[in-house]
């Protein structure tokens, strides 16, 4: 099955088990290239699941993706990084005993086969993808004096030092205030200009109308809706399984 030009990576009819739950239950979906696609739904919806699959964490079950036409399903997760998909986690986990400049290097050192590079192109290239994120000036602290936000921040670098052409964000604003919504808004803008592809999790609606073109709703494992955010936001469906009627009164006018 040969896929359309225009999209970068094809999901279809993903499985994925625990046990007797079905975590992932015939999921499809496409994300084209150079978009914003936006991944929301209830806990427990599937959303971490889906991105272990496509990123090589999690085996699916059944079903079949593919990236840039070319298979993922079997690939370890070093190999999916090496074919251009890069991946942050919920949790941040940086190399406590380096400073901000060594952790993004290292995305560089042992990424994709594109990035992977000598350890002085390593460095320097892990500069530029500071100034891009907003670290720059931070690029000698050690990990351990940064903030939550700027800690989000170099989890993104490290991802993005791989030269993904996908990226793959999940959760990157939650525990953020208003204002470091904002700024983390910007910073995905910004990479995103750069020329990468992005799928992000979120549960923050005003990151999902504010940067994505379209919106993938998950409920118990399931595809539940797509679309334009605003279109699937008034959606009933997606109110009644996800949002609640106190986020669909208030922001009916919208």
């Amino acid at each position: 099955m040969t896929q359309p030009d225009d999209v970068l990576l094809s999901l279809r009819n993903v499985t994925r088990h625990f046990g007797g739950v079905a975590a992932l239950d015939g999921v499809s979906f496409d994300v084209r290239r150079h978009e914003i696609l936006g991944v929301i739904g209830p806990n427990g919806a599937g959303k971490t699941t889906l991105l272990n699959c496509i990123c090589g964490v999690h085996r699916p079950d059944g079903g079949e993706i593919r990236f840039d036409d070319r298979s993922l399903r079997g690939l370890p997760a070093h190999r999916v990084a090496r074919l251009g998909v890069g991946r942050t986690f919920q949790i941040v986990k940086p190399f406590a005993s380096m400073t901000v400049r060594e952790n993004a290097a290292v995305g560089a050192l042992f990424g994709s086969s594109d990035a992977r590079l000598p350890t002085r192109g390593a460095f320097a290239y892990a500069d530029e993808v500071l100034a891009l994120v907003g670290l720059a000036p931070k690029r000698s602290l050690p990990v351990a004096s940064l903030t939550v936000p700027d800690r989000k921040r170099l989890e993104v670098a490290r991802a993005l030092c791989t030269k993904p052409r996908l990226l793959l964000l999940d959760e990157v604003m939650a525990g953020l205030n208003a204002v470091e919504v904002d700024e983390a808004l910007e910073m995905v803008r910004a990479v995103h200009a750069s020329g990468v592809t992005i799928l992000l999790i979120e549960h923050v609606m005003r990151v999902i109308v504010g940067v994505c073109q379209r919106v993938v709703v998950l409920h118990l494992g399931r595809h539940l809706a797509e679309g334009r955010p605003a279109d699937v936001l008034r959606d009933p469906r997606v109110v009644e399984a996800y949002l609640g009627e106190r986020y669909a009164r208030r922001h009916g006018g919208d």
